[in-house]
C-alpha cells in the first residue's frame, strides 16, 4: 500500500489532488497495482479525505505534553512518536495535524509502524490538507530513516 501512497504523490502532487476512486483504481491497475492492494489504498484514502481539523477540539492547539495510548506505543514504533514530537515541538506541525496523522497510521492497525512510513502519512496528511508544502518539508518527509538518526 505505501507504494501505492507514493505512487499518488508523484504521480499528482503537482496537480494539487488524485482522481476520484473509481478513477484512480484504473489507473492503480493499469499502473500494475494488486487489487488487494488498490482496495486498502482506497479505504484509506476515504478515510484521509474524511479528516478535517473541525473533527479535533480546538483545545489540542493548547494542550500540554501528549501521552500516548497503549494501542499507538504498539502500532507507532517509538521513532516515529520521537519524529512527530520533534517536528510539533519545532512547528512544523500542529497538535491536530499530529492527531490526524496519527489516526491514519493508527487505521493500518500494523505493529511498530517504522518512521519512514509515518513520514509518508504524515506528507500524504499534510498534502490532503491543501497546505503549500515546503520544498524542504517534502524532501524530509521522503528521506529514508537512517537508524541512529535522531529528530
Amino acid at each position: 500500500m505505501f507504494d501505492i501512497l507514493m505512487f499518488l504523490f508523484e504521480s499528482y502532487f503537482y496537480a494539487g489532488s488524485y482522481p476520484d476512486p473509481d478513477k484512480l483504481s484504473r489507473k492503480l491497475s493499469a499502473a500494475g497495482f494488486e487489487d488487494e492492494d488498490i482496495n486498502r489504498a482506497l479505504t484509506w484514502l476515504s478515510g484521509l479525505k474524511q479528516l478535517t481539523q473541525a473533527d479535533y477540539p480546538a483545545a489540542i492547539n493548547n494542550s500540554g505534553a501528549r501521552c500516548y495510548a497503549d494501542l499507538e506505543v504498539k502500532l507507532v514504533s517509538q521513532e516515529a512518536l520521537r519524529f512527530l514530537a520533534f517536528w510539533e515541538q519545532n512547528k512544523m506541525i500542529t497538535p491536530v495535524e499530529r492527531e490526524m496523522i496519527l489516526d491514519r497510521a493508527v487505521a493500518l492497525k500494523r505493529e511498530n509502524l517504522p518512521l519512514d512510513k509515518v513520514k509518508l502519512i504524515a506528507l500524504m496528511v499534510l498534502w490532503n490538507q491543501h497546505h503549500d508544502l515546503d520544498p524542504l518539508i517534502v524532501e524530509d518527509l521522503l528521506t529514508p530513516a537512517e537508524s541512529g538518526h535522531l529528530h
